[in-house]
């Protein structure tokens, strides 16, 4: 399969090029040349599949031949090695705990797949690969951990100062190695613009090999739409086959980008929701039709602190950039503070369920969005001991610490100073 620009669809590459650049020429996101249907009598037997099945049979049409269908099987298994599963928290109300996997978060599933594409391509490069990401939360310690001592690639992981909790701090600034943490002193809407100015700079990349890790990277963000799918299997299992509605905390849009490349591909979704923070540029472009980017704010759902989403393009891609059609497709909700915080207490006293900020938004969305007779799957994105200093408050009580967190606070922190421009970023990677 070809993928072409967001910003031209004349100029096409192959899947190895479409990786390792990350970011278009031109400044676009790569797409696939096509959306393919999974036929039907594979959603007639969903709920009798693996969760390694179902990626391999989702998967498979933009990775293969690339890369050949045995060594791609062998890939899926590996990375797909920990559990997803969907749980009741209240009627007609279900989570799908994505946080499971190595670093207890959702990013886990892409930057473990996507490690392993780029091990598959790097054999044969003279150069290393350089991969430069920007994270406000989670995606750091996923990307950091899936690439951690991979040979013949480096990370550089930017994160804003004071502004991710101290749990994901922990995660990609105490591992050494080829993992090299760059605290910027700015926001992460800066993180993404020095990350995104350093792949158009023509010395730099003559220099260096440079891709992304972040969900503007097709590797990252394709294997995302496998749990769409997974979900639907185990509502499936249920008796549970129509009227489904996913909604999906949102701060760079690639997750629910997956979800509703999912639906292209055949998944029976109804619809989809993005719960945002107060950060709600795209529910208000939504609900009026322009899109105003702005600086982002600081919240208590900080993985959602986004102020000019990199993956809206290609939503806008998908449906034609068809205000109407886009609005259709998407609903849109946000939250303040004080509503998360309330929603975690609610949810816990009532249900005994405790949900991390993020997935606290995308159930409070699921609460105001879901009509009579459907059945709502909101995405549980991470963990909630990642975020003790906001959780616990709210429902009174410690949380236990999973051992892989524990191990992670014991490391020492590691990390560079950097003010935010792409010129200290620039002369860091040179020297």
């Amino acid at each position: 399969m070809q993928f072409y620009s967001t910003n031209s669809q004349n100029k096409k590459v192959d899947l190895k090029d479409a990786v390792l650049k990350g970011l278009a020429e031109d400044n676009g996101l790569y797409m696939p040349e096509q959306i393919p249907v999974l036929d039907q009598s594979f959603f007639d037997d969903i709920q009798n599949k693996s969760l390694q099945e179902i990626g391999y049979e989702v998967l498979k049409p933009f990775f293969c031949p690339d890369i050949p269908e045995a060594d791609f099987k062998a890939l899926v298994d590996d990375a797909l090695n920990f559990e997803i599963p969907v749980v009741e928290v209240s009627r007609n109300k279900y989570a799908l705990e994505l946080f499971h996997g190595p670093t207890l978060a959702f990013k886990d599933v892409g930057a473990r797949f996507m490690a392993r594409i780029l091990s598959n391509f790097v054999s044969g490069q003279e150069k290393e690969i350089n991969i430069l990401v920007a994270t406000s939360g989670d995606t750091g310690s996923a990307v950091a951990n899936g690439f951690y001592k991979v040979p013949g690639i480096n990370v550089f992981v930017l994160y804003p100062k004071g502004l991710v909790s101290e749990v994901q701090e922990k995660q990609f600034t105490t591992l050494g190695e080829n993992i090299t943490a760059i605290e910027v002193n700015g926001t992460f809407d800066d993180c993404q613009r020095m990350v995104k100015q350093a792949f158009l700079d023509k010395e730099l990349n003559e220099k260096l090999v440079l891709t992304s890790a972040n969900s503007i990277n097709l590797a990252r963000l394709l294997p995302q739409s496998i749990y769409y799918h997974h979900a639907y299997a185990q509502l499936r299992a249920k008796g549970i086959e129509n009227d489904i509605v996913m909604c999906v905390p949102s701060g760079n849009f690639g997750n629910i980008t997956a979800g509703l490349i999912a639906q292209l591909m055949g998944l029976p979704v109804k619809r989809f929701i993005a719960a945002t923070n107060i950060n709600d540029i795209v529910p208000k472009y939504l609900e009026s039709g322009k899109y105003n980017p702005a600086p982002s704010k600081a919240t208590i759902a900080n993985a959602m602190d986004v102020g000019d989403p990199s993956n809206f393009v290609r939503i806008l891609d998908l449906y034609g950039a068809k205000h109407k059609v886009v609005s259709q497709k998407v609903e849109g909700y946000s939250y303040t503070d004080e509503d998360i915080r309330d929603v975690m207490k609610k949810t816990d006293a009532d249900f005994g369920y405790v949900l991390d900020p993020h997935g606290a938004t995308a159930y409070m969305a699921l609460e105001d969005g879901l009509k009579a007779g459907e059945v709502g799957v909101f995405l549980e994105t991470a963990h909630p001991t990642k975020f003790p200093e906001v959780v616990e408050p709210e429902i009174g009580r410690k949380l236990d610490v999973p051992e892989r967190l524990q191990a992670f606070m014991k490391g020492e922190r590691k990390s560079i100073q950097m003010d935010a421009t792409v010129e200290k970023l620039k002369a860091f990677l040179m020297k």
